[in-house]
């Protein structure tokens, strides 16, 4: 039997997203963000659920771009310190020892260190309670080469991503291996 448990943010997996944007300053910053996915594959696009009081909300409006950086495990008191602090009082990317890259696709930074970097560019916003759903148009992603397999597509495996888990405020590395999507189920249409 299940347990009704209310209506709550919660969702798995959920990801840990590491929005980049540059504020009217030129200043690199990163923000934490777990409300977010892939939403649309024509045009390729991505949306991050930010509320109005966070930093990254008006660097977004202004610059009409942001970077999405996938840390690995190895980053995650990093990542996890990015959703902590404010870039309005510190330079985290500073204080947290990374290293931010200029996008020559798109008017943001990305984070070096890191393996997996969606590029974008501001499509559309939409708000909803609290938060504005910023969807960018995947312009690019960049790849550590180590992170890629024979077939030079991102390799979960070696990029390690981790996700969040809302209920419990934890993080959780990324599972492993269990089947081939568009495949497995095709035993039980075959019935």
């Amino acid at each position: 039997m299940k347990k009704s448990i209310g209506a709550q943010t919660i969702v798995f997996p959920t990801p840990v997203f590491i929005v980049g944007s540059y504020d009217k300053k030129g200043q690199a910053n990163m923000m934490n963000a777990a409300w977010g996915g892939i939403c649309s594959s024509v045009p390729p696009s991505v949306s991050v659920s930010i509320r109005p009081a966070r930093y990254t909300y008006q660097n977004i409006i202004q610059k009409k771009a942001f970077t999405v950086n996938i840390p690995s495990t190895k980053y995650i008191k990093e990542a996890d310190y990015f959703g902590i602090a404010s870039g309005k009082k510190e330079n985290k990317l500073k204080k947290a020892e990374l290293t931010a890259i200029k996008s020559d696709i798109v008017d943001a930074p990305y984070i070096k260190e890191f393996p997996f970097i969606l590029e974008c560019a501001l499509l559309k916003t939409l708000e909803v309670g609290a938060h504005t759903i910023f969807v960018g148009e995947i312009k690019d992603i960049k790849v550590d080469e180590n992170c890629l397999n024979e077939k030079g597509q991102p390799d979960m495996e070696k990029i390690k991503p981790f996700s969040f888990d809302p209920a419990t405020g934890r993080y959780f590395e990324i599972g492993k291996y269990l089947a081939n999507a568009f495949s497995v189920g095709l035993s039980i249409q075959k019935e």
